[in-house]
This record gives C-alpha cells, sequence and structure tokens, in this order.
C-alpha cells in the first residue's frame, strides 16, 4: 500500500512538472515581434555558472551583450565552452535574419552578419525571465524552453521617431530610448532636432544657434486650440553637444540602430532665422517660436541661406554617418516667398513657375549638395510639391496618397500616415488621459496597420522601405509621458515593420503584450495599460460589450450605478429601446481591472433606420461607417479619430435617411469637429431638405474657436426623408497648417426628435 501510494506520488509529481513546464513554455515563447517560425521542442536548457559562451569574431558585440545581461542580471557568470555558440552561416541570405536553436545541450546561434545574430539575441533575451533586466533574478540558474526560430524581417526600414525641439529629453533617456528600439528590433532612430520652437544641435561656425534659436521665451500652456492661450512666462531651451551627440550615435550603432538627423528646411525654421534673421526674406528678428503651429518665417532661397545650410550640414555629417539625412521639407507657407525680391528674381533666373516650383528647386539644391557628400535626402512627402528631387526618399505622413505618388515615380518610400503611426494622438477614450494633440490612435489600429498600400503593383510595393512610428511632444512635457505615448504601441509597430501579415493575429499580441507588462515593469518604462478597457457597440439586437483580453469577466448596469461584483454579468448583447446609461467594468476574482466604461445613449427616431452616402468616409478614418451616423452614440468631444467620427478629405458629402414611413420630426441636431492644426475644419454651411436631393434650406455654420461645431434645426414637421449636402470647406488658407492642402469634414452623430 505504501508502494502504491509512493508511485502515485511520483506520477502526481511528475504531471505537475509536466504541466508545468507545459506553462512556462507556453508564457516563454510570447516574443515581440513574433517570429517568422517558432517551434517548441521537448525539455529545458538550463543557464549556470558551468554555462559557456563562444562566438566566432564576427559577431563579438552581439555576444558580449548577451553576456553582459546574464552576468549583469543574475549571479551567473559565464565560461568559455560551446554550451552557447555564435556561428557564422553564409546560407542564411538576409543580413538581419537568424536561426535559434535551444536543445537540452546548447544554444546555437546562426546569422550571417552581427546584426542578425543581435536580433537573435533579442528573442533570446525575451525567452528569459523579466527579471534579468534589471538584475534582479537571484538564482543561479534558469531554465529556457527548448524551441527552435527561423526569423527575418518583412521591411528594411524599422523606424521609430523623437522630436527633441519641442521639448528636450536627457542623453540618458536618449539612450534609454534607443535600447527600447533595439529589444524590439527596430533599426532606425529618426531624431528630430530643429524646429521653430529650438535649435537642439550644436553648430560650431554659428555660435547664435546654442546662445538664441536653442532658447524660447515662455511655452504655451494647455492646448492650442483654448482660447485665450495662455504661457508660462518661463525661458525654456538647451541643445546637445557635439560630444553629445557622437556618443549617442557611437552606443547606437553598437545596437545596430542607424540615427537619421532631421534639420528642418525650408520651413519649420524661424528658430534658426530667430538667430541670423538675414537667412530670412524679411530681414526682421522673428521670435523663437512659443507656441505651435505653421509659421511664415521660412528660410530665403539666397545664396547667403544655401551657404549657411551647407555649413550646417557639412557638421551635422561629421556626426550622423547615416545615408539618409532628413531635411524636413513640410508646412512651407509661400506667402513671404511671394513678396521676396531675392526668391522672386530665383524663380526668374531659374525658369521656375511658382513658389511650389522654387521649393522643389530649394529641395533638389540641398539633395545635389548632400550626394556630392555620398549621403541621400529623406523628407516628408510636401517635398513632392512642385517636382520630386532626383535621389530623394519621401517620408509620407498626410496620407497614403504622397507615397502612391512617389513608388509610382520609382522612388522609395518611408510609411508614417498620421492615421496609424503619430504616437502623439490619444490612445485610449477615458476623459483622464493626459493633454494630447488630439485624434485617436489605439493599440488594434496600429497593429492592423499595412504599410503597403492597395494601389501600388507588385513591382511598384518594392519601393515601401518600411514604417515607424512618429511622437511629435509639443504636448509630452517630461520623459515618462514618452514612454506612456510610446509603450505598448510601439510593440504593435514592431511586429507591422518585422512579422509578415500571415504570421500576425491580433488577440495573440495582445496576450503576449500583457506578459511583456512584466518585463517594461523591470525595465521601468513607464507604458500605458488599456488591455482592460471595454469596447462597446451598438447592433442590431442591442448593445455589445467586449474585451481584448481573456479570462476576465464584464459586470454592467444600466440605472447609473457603478458596477461590482455584484452587478449583472454580461453574457449577450443588451436590448435598448430607449435613452440609456451603460456601465460596465472588467473584474478578476477579486477587483476591478481597467478603468469605468460608460456609454450614453441617446434612442431618437433615426436609430437603424436606413441612411445612404455619396462618398465613403476616408479609409483612415471610417468611423463606424454610415450607420455609425445614426446608432445613437456621439463621438469624443476631443478625439477626432474615434469610431464615432466620420472622417472625409477634400469632399462635399451629401447624406440621406430613410425613416421607413412619414414621421413626425421636430429637430435635427449634428455636429462638426474643429482643428485647424490637423486641417480639419468645419464646413461653412450646410444644406437641409426634406426630400431626396431637395434643398430647402441653407445654415451657415459660424467659425468656432471650441473642438466642435453643432447645428441644430429646429423643423416640425413629418417626412420620411431627411437630405444633407455638406459642401467641404476648401483649401486652406496661406498661414495655416495644411496651407493650400484641402480641408477635412468630419462629422458626428445625426440625432432626429
Amino acid at each position: 500500500m505504501t508502494f502504491n501510494k509512493s508511485i502515485a506520488l511520483a506520477v502526481f509529481i511528475s504531471f505537475l512538472f509536466s504541466c508545468k513546464e507545459a506553462e512556462n513554455a507556453q508564457i516563454d515563447t510570447k516574443i515581440i515581434p513574433v517570429p517568422s517560425h517558432l517551434s517548441i521542442n521537448d525539455g529545458t536548457f538550463i543557464i549556470n555558472n558551468s554555462t559557456g559562451i563562444t562566438y566566432d569574431s564576427a559577431f563579438k558585440d552581439s555576444a558580449e551583450f548577451f553576456k553582459s545581461f546574464i552576468e549583469n542580471g543574475s549571479n551567473i557568470q559565464l565560461q568559455k565552452n560551446k554550451s552557447i555558440e555564435f556561428i557564422k552561416d553564409g546560407s542564411i541570405k538576409n543580413s538581419e535574419g537568424y536561426e535559434l536553436k535551444i536543445s537540452t545541450d546548447k544554444i546555437e546561434i546562426r546569422a550571417n552578419s552581427d546584426q542578425g545574430a543581435f536580433y537573435a539575441v533579442q528573442s533570446l533575451r525575451q525567452l528569459l525571465p523579466p527579471e534579468f533586466e534589471n538584475g534582479k533574478f537571484n538564482n543561479d540558474s534558469v531554465q529556457i524552453s527548448c524551441v527552435t526560430i527561423t526569423d527575418e524581417p518583412q521591411f528594411a526600414y524599422r523606424g521609430m521617431h523623437l522630436d527633441v525641439a519641442r521639448h528636450m529629453f536627457s542623453v540618458a533617456f536618449i539612450k534609454k530610448y534607443i535600447d527600447a528600439l533595439a529589444m524590439l528590433k527596430m533599426n532606425t532612430f529618426h531624431w528630430h532636432l530643429t524646429d521653430d520652437q529650438g535649435w537642439r544641435v550644436e553648430i560650431k561656425k554659428y555660435p547664435k544657434l546654442q546662445t538664441i534659436a536653442a532658447f524660447r521665451d515662455e511655452t504655451l500652456i494647455g492646448h492650442y486650440s483654448n482660447s485665450p492661450q495662455r504661457f508660462d512666462g518661463i525661458r525654456y531651451g538647451g541643445y546637445y553637444t557635439q560630444e553629445q551627440i557622437k556618443e549617442v550615435v557611437a552606443y547606437a550603432q553598437q545596437k545596430h540602430i542607424t540615427i537619421i538627423p532631421e534639420i528642418e528646411m525650408p520651413g519649420h525654421s524661424q528658430a534658426a532665422i530667430s538667430a541670423y534673421p538675414e537667412l530670412g526674406c524679411t530681414g526682421e528678428q522673428p521670435i523663437v517660436a512659443s507656441k505651435w503651429g505653421v509659421f511664415e518665417h521660412i528660410y530665403c532661397s539666397k545664396d547667403e541661406t544655401f551657404d549657411f545650410l551647407e555649413d550646417v550640414l557639412d557638421e551635422v555629417l561629421e556626426l550622423f554617418p547615416s545615408k539618409y539625412i532628413h531635411i524636413g521639407g513640410d508646412e512651407a507657407p509661400k506667402k513671404l516667398w511671394k513678396s521676396c525680391p531675392n526668391c522672386q528674381k530665383r524663380i526668374k533666373n531659374e525658369g521656375l513657375k511658382d513658389e511650389h516650383e522654387l521649393q522643389s528647386y530649394f529641395v533638389s539644391r540641398i539633395e545635389k549638395f548632400l550626394n556630392s557628400k555620398g549621403r541621400q535626402i529623406i523628407g516628408w512627402d510636401e517635398i513632392l510639391e512642385g517636382g520630386l528631387a532626383p535621389n530623394a526618399t519621401v517620408m509620407s505622413w498626410r496620407g497614403t496618397s504622397g507615397a502612391i505618388e512617389a513608388a509610382k515615380q520609382s522612388h522609395n518610400v518611408v510609411m508614417t500616415p498620421t492615421s496609424h503611426c503619430y504616437f502623439d494622438y490619444y490612445q485610449s477614450e477615458n476623459s483622464n488621459e493626459p493633454l494630447a494633440i488630439g485624434g485617436y490612435l489605439p493599440l488594434e489600429k496600429v497593429y492592423h496597420f499595412n504599410p503597403i498600400p492597395e494601389e501600388l503593383s507588385r513591382k511598384e510595393s518594392k519601393y515601401i522601405l518600411g514604417a515607424q512610428g512618429n511622437l511629435w511632444t509639443e504636448y509630452i512635457l517630461n520623459e515618462k509621458q514618452v514612454e506612456y505615448m510610446v509603450f505598448p504601441r510601439i510593440l504593435a509597430m514592431s511586429e507591422v515593420v518585422w512579422s509578415t501579415p500571415k504570421h500576425k493575429n491580433y488577440k495573440n499580441f495582445v496576450n503576449r503584450v500583457e506578459h511583456f507588462h512584466k518585463r517594461l515593469e523591470a525595465l521601468d518604462i513607464n507604458y500605458a495599460n488599456h488591455l482592460y478597457e471595454i469596447e462597446g457597440n451598438l447592433t442590431s439586437v442591442g448593445y455589445e460589450l467586449k474585451t481584448i483580453t481573456s479570462n476576465n469577466t464584464i459586470y454592467y448596469t444600466i440605472d447609473g450605478t457603478k458596477p461590482s461584483l455584484k452587478s449583472n454579468v454580461y453574457t449577450e448583447a443588451i436590448p435598448i429601446t430607449k435613452n440609456t446609461i451603460i456601465k460596465a467594468a472588467i473584474f478578476n476574482d477579486k477587483q476591478q481591472l481597467g478603468s469605468l466604461f460608460t456609454q450614453n445613449i441617446v434612442y431618437h427616431k433615426a436609430v437603424a433606420k436606413q441612411i445612404t452616402l455619396n462618398v465613403e468616409p476616408h479609409k483612415s478614418y471610417p468611423g463606424s461607417g454610415a450607420a455609425g451616423l445614426i446608432n445613437g452614440i456621439s463621438g469624443s468631444d476631443t478625439r477626432y479619430g474615434d469610431k464615432e467620427w466620420l472622417g472625409f478629405w477634400g469632399e462635399d458629402l451629401e447624406i440621406t435617411i430613410d425613416l421607413g414611413e412619414k414621421t413626425e420630426i421636430n429637430s435635427v441636431e449634428t455636429r462638426f469637429y474643429n482643428s485647424p492644426g490637423q486641417w480639419i475644419y468645419a464646413p461653412k454651411e450646410i444644406q437641409f431638405g426634406l426630400k431626396k436631393q431637395k434643398i430647402d434650406s441653407i445654415i451657415k455654420i459660424q467659425t468656432s474657436t471650441k473642438n466642435t461645431s453643432e447645428v441644430n434645426l429646429t423643423i416640425n414637421k413629418k417626412s420620411r426623408y431627411i437630405y444633407l449636402k455638406i459642401p467641404n470647406y476648401g483649401i486652406i488658407q496661406e498661414g495655416n497648417q495644411g496651407a493650400g492642402n484641402k480641408a477635412w469634414t468630419f462629422i458626428d452623430e445625426i440625432i432626429i426628435k
């Protein structure tokens, strides 16, 4: 009997161990970005004080990185033997590809370059406990699941941007930012160093760039759209010395990251002109800008300006060995060029048609200079205007049209459209989110970004080098806020640019992100956690609630009270037949996780009726489609990119609502979003009728400094149809962001009472 109990106990312990081993295998292989191929094999490999490491001399940097990671993160000291071996393998054709094989007695890393080996190490790093990240793994050994990984990136360009002109961050933080990029197998850091609000790179030939251009007298408080605008009255600024920049560049090179510096021209140059007024068209000395936006003071096209820029670039080239130098090229108002004798003389002498071709001349001249130095230019998609410089690469931010145009002209493109890549946008609809420029870019939208526009042929799509996330810092005051806005969206972007679409799965990704939080905590990264938020949607059967995480429960109320573990458990759509306020939250067995979800539903006469539009909303801002305009749910007061606002770019909109039968209509209400800084303008008028395509009245819409412009029409008539014609605002005027481009129209719920 004792013998049988012993056998049973041994079997049970073996079963527990097997379950635990299987559990660890599942947990320990949650790698971001997801590899091309990963298989879990039987057994584990143990790293302890008898484990050794050897490497081909070509892999010294990667091997030393891993050795330091193990030894600094734990009590383990690696020896010199072949337990862990770095092997040069010429059969791996992609220079960034690798093979990682972990068996019970050995770890093999195969690559054709140190860069590939380095990425293998990043995957291996994620197979280890998070405590290694901060030196708190106290055991003398660690087990790793036996796996085989074969991996390579989808895109050659995998980048993140950081604006330090609006707000500046320490060298230590820049290194920490680079570390994060390296961990996620990104290979490019786009460093935005100059703008209207500050010049951040030391140029020894022009010391006033350090004493004048690097500092502003004060900074805008609150949002740009607030009226009246307020300022803090505190001098702000600084710059990176050339020695600091060399230090950062060398640090990035060790992590196989190329730093692309951005020196803005011809626009976004007011800080430089403040230091050297002769560079402008008027000779006046503007202030270093203390608020955000687009400014009229841009570089003049006279020879003295090009002499200055070439001198600046000569020093920049000494600091940055990158193939590309980013020259900006965006948002350059032409007003002063039109009245400048020097610029008009340049147009005449060069046989140019207008100021747009003058910008093309400006960019091409800088490109010719940089090409002579063995470098290439990259610029925002405005460099297409007036004709693209011969060898330029385009960074497409205003949507995908610039990318399509450039690729069809056989120019290389990096994708970074605002709709999917601007991490300064809000990432949650929670009212307690930190102040941001506007917009709405949740984790899921980033994840589902496809950098290759569907309009391109297979041949043309080869010109898409990759993509990057952008972080503009007008509203980002400190380093913790940088981290909050970047993480976890950078995790999604890393998978966009590294992993192929067939290997991507959002539900699986969310599971890996949840696990990755522990690593971010160990790295002291202030990530945003919106995984425990609820998403709601009104359907034909009722109001549906869902969450992207599993193994938790949604509790809800419809009486206005806060939900608890004693409230209704959500199992199916909630019937909606009247005005309703739903409150819900996610709970585990003990407590609420995440924030409270609240949805106010106005059950008006058009809910669930038929609606048609003459044009589809822009694919970047589709909201919930046409039906979302009459689903009883209004969009955010501050975030135009949510699923209730529909966006249309430069198009006149016609809307027909069919109520099914003649109905007493007392009023029609709707609203439009205002955000001139994002090129979004309420229409100047709205045309209204009670029959299809027939106008009964025209209502003028007053210009508003608020986020939204409301329209409320009193009707008091019976009708089956409601017809709205909404002409687009038109072309954005000079002096405003996006000048010369068509405006966006964003429309919210149409409420019929």
